[in-house]
């Protein structure tokens, strides 16, 4: 995700990091000369003179503009409501923590270093953060899971196709072990339970957002129709507004293709592009604020932008 303030006039012009523009120059470097070509040529070609009014572009240009706004608001809807979802693993995993520590009873003071269910399932909760990160962007959760776990835990979870809930079927199995122990109260694991349970609501939402792309069919109308307004603007512009045909054409197509794919950009919010979530900082917040619970010190930073990118 960029993190910036926004830039000066001048600056805005020549930003790049986040721009869309690196993904449509191709598009829009082609239509700008087939525009240049139109005007030198004043839509002329073999000696047969082609000219198009104004009046179609005038229809075709306003619902495309509809439509685009239409798919833009409904990628970002996507986008929005995977953000919603990780906001509500951050506060659910310091629920965890606040109600592991206050309703769970082992009978002696809680250190971080025992080997007891408190601490499995909040070190636990670290580990689920960083599966379903990886598990949403189809990275290897290793290097990032492990060292949550124990070993013969690792081993277990580690070869099952979905890493994320076998993590929650071992919150599960703790906290069935702390109730058989009466280390917690029947009364109060319910609310242990709810907390697990919208956890597991958080992945099941991101897993929906993650497999359920806006329709094929909608998105491809969408992309024929922009780049066929593009590429026959020129000759409805070229007897008009003459010389002037492939600025006008270039900004209407940067308009056209940037909208275009800036919906496909944000559609799938879990990606590692620049405009994506910054799901590395959301796990990290998560990790300082359960090991700040569990009474560590040694807390690692906060992840800061590099470069105006968030991670």
């Amino acid at each position: 995700m960029i993190v910036r303030d926004r830039p000066t006039p001048l600056r805005l012009f020549l930003a790049v990091r986040g721009s869309i523009l690196p993904s449509i120059w191709k598009s829009l470097a082609v239509t700008t000369l087939l525009a240049i070509a139109v005007t030198a040529t004043h839509g002329t070609l073999d000696g047969v003179k082609f000219s198009l009014a104004a009046l179609p572009f005038t229809l075709m240009g306003l619902p495309l503009a509809i439509f685009l706004g239409f798919r833009n608001n409904s990628a970002y809807a996507r986008y929005w409501e995977g953000r919603m979802q990780w906001g509500e693993l951050v506060l659910r995993s310091r629920s965890l923590a606040r109600q592991c520590l206050s309703l769970v009873d082992t009978g002696r003071p809680f250190a971080a270093e025992d080997d007891d269910a408190r601490t499995r399932m909040l070190r636990r909760a670290i580990a689920y953060a960083h599966a379903l990160r990886h598990r949403l962007r189809g990275g290897d959760a290793g290097a990032d899971v492990a060292p949550w776990l124990a070993p013969s835990e690792w081993e277990r979870v580690r070869v099952l196709p979905n890493l994320p809930h076998a993590l929650m079927l071992e919150m599960g199995a703790d906290l069935a072990l702390c109730l058989r122990e009466r280390r917690l109260d029947a009364c109060t694991a319910p609310a242990l339970d709810a907390t697990l349970t919208a956890m597991t609501g958080v992945a099941a939402a991101c897993e929906r957002i993650r497999g359920t792309p806006i329709p094929f069919s909608y998105t491809l109308l969408l992309h024929r129709t922009a780049y066929l307004y593009c590429f026959f603007l020129p000759f409805g512009l070229v007897d008009t507004i003459g010389y002037a045909t492939p600025l006008v054409t270039a900004i209407v197509a940067y308009t056209f293709f940037g909208l275009d794919a800036l919906g496909d950009e944000i559609e799938e919010p879990f990606g590692e592009s620049d405009n994506d979530l910054p799901l590395e900082a959301l796990c990290r917040t998560i990790e300082i604020d359960v090991r700040m619970a569990l009474g560590e010190h040694d807390l690692p930073p906060p992840l800061l932008p590099v470069n105006y990118r968030l991670g």
